[in-house]
Order: C-alpha cells, then structure tokens, then sequence
C-alpha cells in the first residue's frame, strides 16, 4: 500500500519514538529531583550541634528562663 507509511523506510521511527520516551522519562526525573532537592524538609540533625542545643534548653528551662510551652514550643522547632 502507498501512501500509508508501512514500508522498510519506516522503522527509523520506533527508534526515534523510544529516544523521545527516554528524553520525557529523564526530564520527568530531573523535575522530581529538583523539587525534592531544593524543597525545604525536615532539617538534617547534625550530632554536635543538636547535643549543644538540647544542653543549652535544658538548662535555661532549669533556670526558669522558659516556660514549659515555650520549651517544648523551642524544642520542637530545633527539631530535638
């Protein structure tokens, strides 16, 4: 049949078609990465610092610096 496209000539397109799925397939990747990467989460709790940090708390809320909400309140906004 002529005109339709169903010649030898034609399978190049199979290989073209799969490049495209792959293209769209990586830039959905990239888009999913950079969201997860450049979206802000949850801290990451570094070992010094959050030891110094619960040290420092605990002591002002010993001290009678801070009231139980506000410790608790402080607490969890250092992610503790």
């Amino acid at each position: 049949m002529m005109g339709y496209g169903y010649d030898v000539d034609s399978n190049w397109m199979w290989g073209y078609g799969g490049l495209m799925l792959l293209g769209v397939l990586a830039l959905i990747g990239l888009a999913v990465w950079a969201f997860v990467a450049f979206t802000p989460g949850p801290r990451r709790a570094v070992a010094g610092r959050d030891d110094r940090s619960r040290q420092i708390l605990d002591e002002r809320y010993a001290r009678g610096e801070l009231t139980t909400q506000e410790y608790t309140e402080r607490e969890r906004t250092l992610g503790l």
